[in-house]
């Protein structure tokens, strides 16, 4: 029998951080860059925040899902994706070199690691549930 745990909200706290960053960092590209950026300029800011605030959605889900290891790494994965996806397009959305667009795919790789590993946690986890109440 499964003993009910104490509350701990740590992703949660890191979409809450997150959220108000994001929506922030977006309020600024609408209304800070519109005059001194150049529209690919904008378009990187909004993909970025595009991609920011819609990956905090699992990241809030992954609290109130049953803990296990493969749910920990997409919860990191996420995190970091959305750090180096997102932050590298804000960078270059203020100016920063356009090298920096290498460093973009490697934060996607980490978002779909943290959707694969969400699927494969979910999955565990429910298959290691029937087990323990056959």
């Amino acid at each position: 029998m499964n003993t009910p745990r104490p509350f701990s909200a740590p992703w949660t706290r890191a979409a809450g951080i997150l959220g108000l960053l994001g929506v922030g960092l977006g309020a600024f590209g609408a209304h800070g860059l519109e005059k001194i950026a150049t529209p690919e300029e904008l378009a990187w800011w909004h993909t970025a925040t595009l991609y920011h605030l819609l990956h905090l959605a699992p990241l809030l889900a992954l609290d109130h899902l049953p803990r296990c290891a493969a749910l920990k790494w997409s919860a990191r994965a996420f995190c970091g994706g959305i750090l180096i996806f997102s932050g590298s397009l804000y960078a270059m959305g203020l100016g920063a070199p356009h090298w920096l667009g290498a460093v973009t795919p490697v934060g996607g790789v980490a978002l779909m690691a943290g959707w694969g590993l969400l699927a494969y946690g979910a999955t565990a986890g429910a298959a290691r549930r029937e087990q323990n109440s056959a």
